[in-house]
C-alpha cells in the first residue's frame, strides 16, 4: 500500500500521495486539497494495480515523434522498400510536422478527428487513410506500453476509398496497342499472363520454362525513390504461371545469345522501369491506338494486369485458376476485385434453379400410374 504525506504549500495544506509502481519503483502525486481526495486516488492507483490496468503518467510525457521513429523503423524490417517508402514520405510530410513535439497522453480524440478531415480537403483517401494509420499504429504502441488507458486515434470518421473503374481489353484492342508499342512482346505478355509490371521486368531467361510454357515468378524489380530494388514478389509466394503458344516464338527470340541470369525484357542487363505517365513509350503506344481507333480507352501498363483476368474468365477459366494466375492471397479476394466479371455465373444459378423447379413441378403433375385390370379374375 501507499502512503498520504500532508505538506504546507503557497496555497495552503495539501496533501501527497506515494506508492510503488507495477515495476517496484516509487511514484507520487502532489497537489491534493483534502485527504478525502488523496485517499480516493492512492485506491484508485491500488485497484488498477490490481486488474493490470495502471497507467503511470509519467510514461505519457514520451512524445509522439519518439514512438512514432520506433514504429516506423519497426515496419522497415516487415515490409518490401515499395511499401515502406510512402509511409516514410507521409510521416514526414503529414505526421511528423502536427504531432512529433506533443506528448501521447495529451492527445484527444476531437482534435485527431479534426486533423483527419482537414487532410481529406486537400489529399486523396488512400493519402489520408496512410497518415491516419502511422498515427493510429503508432497510439497503439503506446496502449500495449501502458502510457495511454485508450487510443484517441481509433473511431474516427475516416474518408472511404473509391476504385476507378476498370479497363479491359479485347484480343482486337491488345493486338492494336501492341502493334503500335515499341515493345510489343511485353505488352502482349502483361496483357495474357497478368503479372505485375515489377514481376514481368523481374524476369530471368532461367525463369522461362518453354515446353510447359509456363514463367516462374520469384523475383520482383521495383523502382523506389530512383532506385530498383529486386525481391520476393508482393505475397512473398513463387507461382508457376502460363503464357499462350502465340507468345513462344517472341520470347525464345529474346533469350537467343542471352545467359541463364540475363534479364529476359530489355537488354538483358538492367531491369526495365515503368514508362513515364505522360512522356514514356506506352503513354505514346495508346495515343496510337486511340488515332487508330476512337473508342480505344486511356489505361496504364498495370490495366493490362485486369485485362488478363478478363480475357482468362471470358476463355473459361475458373476463379481459383485466375487466382493463382495473378497470384492472390486468396480466390475470395480475386472474386472481390473482379466480382463484375463473374456475372455469367449468376446466370447459371437463374438457369440451373429454373430448370430445377420445372422438373420438379412436371414431376408433380404428372398422373399416377393405375394398377393393371390384365390380371384380375
Amino acid at each position: 500500500m501507499g502512503s498520504i504525506h500532508a505538506y504546507t504549500a503557497a496555497g495552503g495544506r495539501r496533501y501527497r500521495v506515494l506508492f510503488r509502481k507495477p515495476d517496484r519503483t516509487q511514484g507520487q502525486k502532489r497537489g491534493f486539497k483534502t485527504k478525502r481526495d488523496a485517499e480516493l486516488y492512492l485506491a484508485e492507483v491500488e485497484v488498477s494495480k490490481a486488474r493490470g490496468e495502471f497507467i503511470d503518467a509519467t510514461a505519457a510525457r514520451v512524445t509522439v515523434g519518439a514512438l512514432g521513429a520506433e514504429w516506423l523503423a519497426s515496419q522497415q524490417h516487415v515490409l518490401k522498400p515499395s511499401a515502406f517508402a510512402p509511409l516514410e514520405s507521409s510521416w514526414r510530410l503529414h505526421v511528423a510536422p502536427v504531432w512529433s513535439e506533443r506528448p501521447v497522453g495529451s492527445l484527444r480524440h476531437t482534435e485527431i478527428q479534426a486533423w483527419v478531415s482537414d487532410l481529406s480537403r486537400s489529399m486523396s483517401p488512400t493519402s489520408v487513410l496512410r497518415a491516419h494509420g502511422i498515427l493510429a499504429g503508432t497510439l497503439d504502441g503506446a496502449v500495449k506500453d501502458r502510457r495511454i488507458p485508450a487510443n484517441p486515434a481509433r473511431g474516427l470518421t475516416l474518408p472511404r476509398k473509391t476504385g476507378k473503374p476498370k479497363i479491359y481489353l479485347t484480343h482486337t484492342q491488345v493486338q492494336l496497342l501492341a502493334d503500335a508499342s515499341a515493345h510489343p512482346t511485353l505488352v502482349q505478355f502483361l496483357a495474357y499472363t497478368g503479372l505485375r509490371w515489377g514481376e514481368a521486368t523481374g524476369l530471368r531467361v532461367k525463369h522461362l520454362d518453354a515446353l510447359r510454357r509456363r514463367v516462374k515468378v520469384e523475383e520482383n524489380a521495383v523502382k523506389v525513390n530512383g532506385v530498383i530494388h529486386v525481391g520476393t514478389p508482393k505475397t512473398h509466394a513463387t507461382r508457376s504461371v502460363p503464357y499462350p503458344a502465340f507468345l513462344s516464338e517472341p520470347l525464345a527470340r529474346m533469350c537467343e545469345g542471352r545467359g541463364r541470369d540475363s534479364i529476359l525484357f530489355g537488354d538483358g542487363a538492367t531491369h526495365m522501369v515503368l514508362p513515364h505517365s505522360q512522356r514514356g513509350w506506352f503513354t505514346a503506344a495508346v495515343g496510337r491506338a486511340q488515332a487508330a481507333d476512337p473508342d480505344f480507352p486511356r489505361l496504364t501498363p498495370h490495366d493490362l494486369r485486369h485485362t488478363a483476368a478478363s480475357l482468362a474468365i471470358s476463355a473459361g477459366a475458373n476463379v481459383k485458376a485466375v487466382q493463382r494466375m495473378l497470384g492472390h492471397a486468396s480466390a475470395a479476394m480475386t472474386l472481390d476485385v473482379y466480382a463484375e466479371l463473374f456475372d455469367h455465373d449468376l446466370e447459371a444459378v437463374s438457369t440451373a434453379l429454373d430448370q430445377a423447379r420445372s422438373a420438379a413441378v412436371v414431376a408433380k403433375a404428372l398422373p399416377r400410374a393405375q394398377p393393371s385390370t390384365a390380371s384380375m379374375p
